[in-house]
């Protein structure tokens, strides 16, 4: 069973302002980890509070917000942002 990576058409154009080795990192990360696993769950965590549903992945000093979407095994990810600003406004 694998699992499909999707972006948000905004976490496209939040990419292309990070520096070309954050970009890599994130990347590789999320193809590695996230698309190879059977559970994607098992290497990040449940948003709490108002924030619930969505889950998020520490990518070194990154963070990636997605949304796991089990009936068709998709991860989208909706926000990638330095972790002081990956939580502000809605996710």
């Amino acid at each position: 069973m694998s699992w499909t990576v999707e972006f948000d058409s905004r976490v496209l154009k939040d990419m292309r302002k990070l520096d070309n080795t954050v970009q890599r990192k994130i990347l590789d990360y999320l193809d590695e980890r996230i698309a190879g696993s059977d559970d994607p769950r098992r290497f990040g965590k449940a948003l709490k509070s108002s924030f619930s549903g969505p889950w998020r992945y520490r990518i070194g000093d990154y963070r990636a917000v997605c949304r796991i979407e089990d009936e068709a095994l998709t991860v989208l990810v909706v926000r990638i942002a330095h972790r002081s600003q990956a939580y502000e406004g809605p996710v």
